[in-house]
């Protein structure tokens, strides 16, 4: 018989459809019953079945005291007692459920806990599918498990993976700390929270955590913080950066890209492209005594905001500590120590400077500069192989410069008045120098300025133990000499370079900062007269303990979220 092509068509549809396996649906069975019912004319699609049931569907079992068993649609309702245990691990209880065989989607209802492993679940409806594995409500609900405890208007639960997703008001409460937000993805095997939304983590009258994307290890209070969270304490403290890694119970914390540790107490911030913060000397073993302590790198700046004047500081690296004043008194009484390592750029309205390296103890308002440091005060440099800047109320009392000292006054662009030693005082009243104290081998060069016209007289060049120059309207106003000065007075058509500059002269104007936002700029030091070896700070023992800093980052935090 010849078949034609329509014939070998509907023959080879037929072969597919009988060769493609149906997806298979299993029977809901009922096990047992006390009392099995069938009214015709109350439920004629039912059975009725009453005391101590017993339903199986694959390998869960439904336990309750009564149900309406409808077999044509493979379904069933359950009343009273409701339990429904899946394998060996999960567990769910209500007074109502409603089963749907073919969709394996169990609906719970009032009184409803679910119970997989250490995780249980509580609320007023739930629906449980069996297919994908997911419980979620709707009309609020919590979530209980060893550590936490997570409450929200939504949620939905996979047992297979033990992770739960909230939305609405969720409310995470642990006996540490308590974190609300809008949205919340948690573990409940590892206990890691994942942060998707605003978030506030409150640890009582101790730190706020602010992030809106972030891991937060609930167990170990370990946290990955991104996108510029804040890391608030209650003593005054804030942590701000594109990324944070911190560890609560150490108390310490790595931050990268442009950082920002605001101290609202001590007044200052400090601001980096990378910087670590140990909120408790505890946790540096060698040196507990630091108290508070942390740093900053690359792009480093500190900003003290003090009542009268800000201070700008800029190195390759800074640090910010608190130090106990003694082992005698109380662990509180402590004051702040700034250090400041390699490329120091200093900026304030009364004075600049520029130096390698700087240290700052509060404790006696001193800030001690090491390595070719200059500093500046309106038309005066001074200059030594170290100087100490001393502060009273916030403002400068005095620059000691001690070792090759000169201190220079710029008349005009081409005249300056100079005075050199082995150590020079400056002696500064409201923000101006009154008074030059010059001891030790002291040599000047003035250029005295006749009150008629105000033209140069000539250079006076001396020499002799110290010298006193009194300064009136940021100009020297008289000078005192001991008695056995020597001296020559050049008339101005005989003063040539030699005469008019002393043999340690130089001005270094291109290095100073003008403004705050010059203290970044990278300046090439000024030739200076004689080759000049950097200082040791005095704290160089202190520098070689203290956190070198590991700037790669920790490694993720041990939770499913990240894979």
């Amino acid at each position: 018989m010849k078949l034609r092509t329509s014939h070998i068509n509907l023959l080879l549809l037929f072969l597919c459809l009988y060769f493609t396996p149906a997806k298979a649906q299993t029977l809901v069975y009922l096990e047992r019953a006390d009392n099995l019912l069938f009214d015709q004319n109350i439920l004629p699609d039912a059975r009725i079945v009453i005391g101590n049931v017993v339903f199986r569907h694959d390998d869960a079992l439904m336990y309750c005291d009564s149900a309406n068993f409808y077999e044509a649609s493979n379904s069933l309702d359950a009343f009273g007692n409701v339990k429904m245990v899946q394998g060996d691990t999960l567990t769910g209880y209500g007074d109502k459920l409603y089963y749907n065989g073919n969709t394996k989607l169990a609906r719970l209802r009032q009184n409803v806990r679910l119970i997989h492993h250490e995780a249980v679940l509580t609320t007023d409806s739930l629906n449980y599918d069996r297919l994908q594995d997911i419980a979620y409500y709707y009309s609020g609900g919590k979530i209980v498990d060893d550590l936490n405890t997570l409450t929200s208007r939504w949620g939905q639960y996979t047992p297979y993976n033990k992770r739960a997703a909230f939305r609405d008001s969720v409310h995470l409460v642990n006996n540490r700390f308590t974190m609300d937000t809008d949205t919340l993805l948690y573990d409940t095997e590892s206990n890691v929270a994942k942060l998707v939304s605003p978030t506030v983590i409150l640890y009582e009258k101790e730190t706020t955590i602010l992030s809106s994307n972030g891991l937060y290890n609930t167990r170990t209070e370990e946290s990955e913080l991104f996108d510029r969270s804040q890391v608030i304490h209650n003593d005054g403290k804030f942590l701000t950066g594109d990324t944070i890694y911190y560890d609560k119970r150490q108390t310490f914390g790595k931050l990268y890209g442009s950082i920002e540790v605001v101290d609202t107490t001590q007044q200052v911030t400090l601001r980096g492209d990378y910087g670590e913060i140990y909120e408790d000397g505890s946790t540096a073993s060698r040196h507990p005594e630091w108290g508070s302590h942390g740093f900053a790198t690359r792009n480093a700046l500190l900003e003290h905001w003090g009542d009268s004047l800000h201070t700008y500081m800029h190195a390759d690296t800074l640090f910010t500590e608190q130090l106990a004043i003694s082992d005698t008194l109380p662990k509180d009484s402590t004051y702040q120590r700034v250090r400041a390592h390699h490329n120091v750029r200093i900026y304030r309205d009364d004075m600049q400077g520029v130096c390698d390296s700087a240290v700052y103890l509060g404790n006696d308002s001193v800030g001690k500069m090491y390595g070719n440091p200059i500093c500046w005060n309106e038309n005066n440099q001074v200059s030594a192989d170290s100087m100490y800047v001393y502060f009273r109320n916030d403002e400068i009392d005095y620059a000691h410069g001690m070792g090759a000292a000169i201190c220079i006054q710029q008349h005009d662009l081409i005249h300056y008045n100079q005075m050199s030693g082995k150590e020079i005082i400056a002696h500064v009243r409201d923000g101006d120098v009154h008074l030059i104290d010059v001891n030790g081998n002291a040599e000047t060069v003035f250029f005295p300025v006749d009150e008629k016209d105000h033209s140069l007289s000539g250079c006076n060049r001396t020499q002799s133990s110290f010298v006193k120059v009194y300064m009136e309207k940021r100009k020297v106003d008289h000078v005192l000499f001991t008695t056995a000065t020597t001296g020559t007075m050049y008339p101005m058509d005989q003063v040539s370079d030699a005469v008019m500059h002393l043999g340690a002269f130089f001005w270094a104007e291109d290095e100073r900062p003008r403004v705050p936002a010059d203290v970044l700029l990278k300046v090439e030091p000024t030739e200076r007269p004689g080759k000049q070896k950097l200082s040791a700070s005095t704290d160089e023992e202190e520098d070689k303990k203290a956190p070198t800093g590991n700037m790669d980052k920790p490694k993720k935090l041990n939770n499913k979220l990240t894979r």
